[in-house]
């Protein structure tokens, strides 16, 4: 708890605050686009260890690794949510499965040899490609109809775990897009990502626990990578507004929503971006 005593009260509750606000803003958009509360909560924390003086060099790992955590309990009552709602395709899962959990582990050990440097670099890149499909992307564009044959889909869920592992995020960044570009309908699409994003962040959080436990210089009240006091924050914040998201994203038009969001992506990968270059 030295670390925390060159700080003020004020400052603490800030800190706080920021934790709780990104819970609430996370679990609303786990829900409502499915995107994965992740790719909220590990720009907050990169930034948020940044203020608070955590080396560069694990910096990232924490965040992705913290942001992979509080995921498991979104995802599971996301997922539950969409299921009452009859968005969840058992059978798309069954076909991804296999390539999704062999994507984590992959990602999951080139974690271990990537620099913070790298590992913020990857999240920057993709987020910055999310963005821009969030932005433009025109509704009912397929490229396909329905997932591809064995190899393609294998290669499909294989590169969602292993990204989605490496970016901290849960799997419905990144397979939403992909399976409605695929004619899977988009109340599907979000229902399936967030059973995707449990067998992601499983596994995932506990390889970022493991990869962390004897590392130097990570932000204090860790386990491995996982930083508790920012899980124990966020995930209250988050079990309490994903529910509300998986409602509204049955009765509400996300267009304008996502371009918003596009945009917050599009800026945070650009600070990051700069933060390498300087």
């Amino acid at each position: 708890m030295e670390f925390f005593s060159q700080y003020s009260t004020a400052w603490l509750l800030g800190l706080a605050t920021a934790l709780l606000a990104t819970g609430l803003v996370a679990g609303v958009l786990a829900g409502l686009l499915g995107v994965g509360g992740g790719i909220v909560i590990v720009p907050v924390l990169y930034h948020l260890f940044t203020l608070l003086g955590v080396d560069e060099s694990v910096r990232m790992h924490a965040a992705v690794g913290t942001s992979l955590a509080t995921i498991i309990p979104t995802s599971i009552l996301s997922s539950r949510a969409h299921e009452k709602r009859g968005s969840l395709d058992r059978s798309l899962i069954k076909r991804l499965m296999p390539s999704v959990v062999l994507g984590v582990i992959v990602g999951s050990v080139a974690s271990r040899f990537l620099s913070g440097a790298s590992l913020t670099a990857v999240f920057a890149s993709i987020a910055l490609l999310v963005a821009i499909n969030m932005a433009f992307k025109r509704d009912g564009v397929a490229v396909a109809d329905g997932l591809p044959g064995t190899a393609g889909t294998a290669l499909l869920g294989s590169g969602i775990g292993g990204m989605s592992t490496l970016m901290g995020i849960g799997g419905g960044t990144l397979s939403v897009p992909i399976l409605n570009a695929l004619r899977v309908p988009m109340h599907t699409a979000v229902g399936t990502g967030a059973m995707l994003g449990m067998l992601i962040s499983v596994p995932g959080a506990l390889a970022f626990i493991l990869n962390g436990l004897d590392v130097p210089l990570r932000p204090p009240l860790s386990l491995g990578y996982v930083n508790m006091l920012g899980f124990a924050l966020i995930v209250p914040a988050t079990l309490a507004t994903t529910g509300w998201g998986a409602k509204l994203a049955h009765s509400v038009d996300a267009r304008r929503l996502r371009q918003v969001f596009a945009l917050f992506l599009a800026l945070t990968a650009a600070r990051m971006f700069y933060g390498l270059l300087t």
